[in-house]
């Protein structure tokens, strides 16, 4: 039995409920120029506890169905992305 594919990629959206997308980044040789090119796959991956969010580096594996378009699971969170904390300050009159 074959292991399953796994992948590094950038999340890109976490507006579905238990889904994200997640951008691979490839490099591929061109084979008539001899040039090396950036190729981009999306895919839909499925987030059981909605633990990644837009930015984040996460790994994905190959997995079972689980619905149409979504055959990828999430395994781990490899790097959150830091989001700058503000606050409000009210001024006194």
């Amino acid at each position: 039995m074959g292991k399953r594919k796994e992948f590094t990629g950038t999340v890109i959206s976490d507006k579905m409920h238990k889904t994200i997308v997640v951008r691979i980044t490839q490099l591929r040789k061109y084979p008539k120029y001899n040039r090396i090119v950036k190729k981009y796959t999306k895919l839909k991956v499925h987030d059981e506890k909605n633990t990644a969010k837009a930015g984040d580096t996460v790994r994905i594996q190959e997995a079972r169905p689980f619905s149409k378009e979504k055959s990828f699971r999430l395994i781990e969170v490899i790097k959150k992305i830091q989001v700058p904390h503000f606050e409000i300050k009210e001024e006194a009159k």
